[in-house]
């Protein structure tokens, strides 16, 4: 199944959980949903929602009300973008103009306190408490990823570990509760649904590397943000690490002193560096590992249309541009 027939056989996924995301941030205060609806609709791949909806499909759990249910991963993304966006004074987001630049740091954080709080009121739905503590360790496991990447900002001494260390609690972890938790609603044994959580933080890790190279190769009207943003805003990600740990002396040297306050004229000098030590194509073998892993996790479920599925989104997002 290619990239593009893929996303035609989850056109109709995609639309019921931009419904439910709508529907689900009617509130008494109007603002909520303006600035809840200007983070959620302007753009974004669903693909945590995509995870929950698919796994619980492929555990055979009915239909009803997963769109629904899915929107609680998506609030919880959008809560940290609000958030991600306020700590980094960002501007832009998806080519548009951040939130907090438009209504103020103050309002979008509590709006941001909002969406992880709706996220937690939909999950007490379920009436499982296995969700509820799987979703409580997320949030808990995210706000530790935030607050290290905080920490290591601008450290040029970040190692992978540390790094791999950022990117399982920020990024993998939410990815990895989308798909444990369709599993827990499909009834499934514990080896499948441990078999899905690691899929799902296999995969997101695969997403975040990915991200961190086309930071650097990235058209910035498809990225809707600047080449080298990430190292802009002091972001230390995989290739940078791995070219510093190989470059000459000289260029380990001018690396440090580009990254250190980066323009938009030194982003071809930065690539050069980053092409010259293969430290790109090392991410990239990187990411090819973990979604490897990632659909190894899935041999233990029986061949049907959402393990297909699955395997052909583990291939786009290794392979996607944007």
């Amino acid at each position: 199944m290619s990239g593009s027939s893929v996303l035609k056989e989850l056109e109709g996924e995609v639309a019921a959980i931009n419904r439910a995301l709508v529907a689900n941030l009617h509130t008494h205060v109007p603002f909520i949903s303006q600035v809840g609806q200007h983070i959620l609709l302007s753009g974004g791949k669903r693909i945590r929602p995509l995870l929950f909806v698919l796994a619980a499909r492929l555990c055979g759990c009915p239909s009803n009300s997963l769109a629904d249910f899915s929107t609680i991963f998506e609030y919880l993304h959008a809560a940290t973008l609000l958030h991600d966006d306020v700590v980094d004074a960002a501007a832009t987001r998806r080519g548009m103009s951040t939130a907090n630049t438009i209504w103020g740091n103050q309002a979008v954080i509590l709006v941001g306190d909002f969406l992880l709080a709706k996220a937690l009121s939909l999950a007490v739905t379920t009436d499982q408490l296995k969700v509820l503590k799987i979703l409580a360790h997320t949030t808990t496991m995210m706000a530790e990823g935030e607050i290290l990447q905080l920490l290591h900002a601008t450290n040029l001494a970040l190692t992978e570990e540390q790094y791999f260390e950022v990117v399982s609690r920020k990024t993998a972890v939410l990815m990895s509760a989308a798909c444990q938790i369709g599993a827990i609603l499909g009834g499934v044994p514990e080896p499948q649904e441990e078999a899905l959580a690691r899929f799902g933080e296999n995969l997101g890790i695969t997403f975040q590397v990915i991200d961190d190279i086309l930071d650097f190769t990235g058209d910035a009207e498809e990225l809707g943000k600047p080449v080298a943003n990430d190292l802009k805003e002091g972001r230390i990600t995989l290739p940078v690490i791995h070219a510093l740990a190989q470059a000459s002396e000289a260029d380990r040297r001018l690396l440090k002193d580009l990254a250190k306050d980066v323009q938009p004229e030194m982003v071809p000098e930065i690539q050069t560096i980053l092409q010259r030590y293969d430290s790109l194509g090392y991410a990239r073998s990187r990411a090819r590992d973990f979604t490897r892993a990632a659909e190894d996790c899935l041999s233990i479920f029986p061949p049907s249309k959402e393990k297909d599925i699955f395997l052909a989104i583990t291939a786009e997002l290794l392979e996607r541009t944007y």
